[in-house]
């Protein structure tokens, strides 16, 4: 098993991953996960961007996890709660970009402390 923390942001750091959306967001990401044979170990939003802590078997490619993550969560998302779209210029919900480090047994700990206090003030 390999595991990857992940992390992506909202289209213009769009503060709109609270609430009903966050809730949303997790369960369906989740589900993609399931889908696709790979686990969500630990995930976390703050607002503007969401943390992972992914597993998954060396035969998975991390960009199509990625994609499959983002794409699959923006179209469920805006089906589920289509209010969003106005919130967002041109109709999309995250940003192009993300960050991909792997993880190691040593740092494993260290990483799932910090995706779960993203929201902690």
């Amino acid at each position: 098993m390999l595991q990857y923390h992940i992390v992506w942001s909202t289209k213009y750091r769009r503060k709109i991953l609270n609430g009903n959306t966050e809730t949303n967001l997790k369960r369906i990401l989740y589900e993609i996960a399931e889908s696709n044979g790979f686990t969500i170990e630990t995930m976390e939003t703050d607002e503007d961007h969401i943390h992972l802590l992914v597993s998954c078997s060396p035969q998975h490619y991390i960009p199509n996890i990625i994609k499959a993550l983002k794409g699959n969560s923006a179209r469920a998302l805006f089906k589920a709660i289509p209010e969003l779209k106005k919130q967002l210029w041109g109709g999309h919900l995250w940003n192009p970009s993300y960050f991909v480090a792997t993880v190691s047994e040593n740092t494993r700990e260290q990483i799932k402390r910090y995706i779960e206090n993203q929201q902690v003030k």
